[in-house]
């Protein structure tokens, strides 16, 4: 597998719980981090205390969205290098667009069921 060591930023707890449990479903092999804050997780990155080969981001969060998030870390040279993968509700086209220019390298509108979840994660960890 290409990726071994993700960061997911999601502040919703059952959302942080259905990626896990897809996670484990594909692999034990993974390291898995959870940040519940996009703020804190870029501070912790930019101290080296992480640094994750993929990163999963939520966009709905307070204080730093992910479209802020995504864009102060691809500023930054020592984690621009990073893939970001952006988990969305949301499946409108400017926003996808939107995240993209501002160099996501995919974005998965989260489906309504755990099987076509776990199918989309396992396309992109493999």
């Amino acid at each position: 597998m290409a990726f071994s060591n993700i960061l997911l930023i999601d502040d919703d707890d059952d959302d942080q719980e259905i990626f896990l449990a897809a996670m484990k479903d594909i692999s034990n092999t993974f390291t898995c981090t959870v940040a519940f804050s996009a703020q804190i997780a870029f501070q912790q990155l930019l101290a080296g205390e992480m640094i994750p080969d993929i990163i999963f981001l939520d966009l709905n969060m307070p204080i730093m969205n992910g479209k802020q998030f995504l864009s102060e870390l691809k500023k930054n040279e020592a984690l621009n290098m990073i893939p970001v993968i952006i988990l969305s509700t949301s499946a409108h086209s400017a926003t996808i667009q939107e995240t993209k220019e501002l160099g996501a390298r995919d974005f998965i509108t989260k489906p309504a069921s755990f099987k076509d979840f776990r199918n989309i994660l396992q396309s992109i960890l493999d």
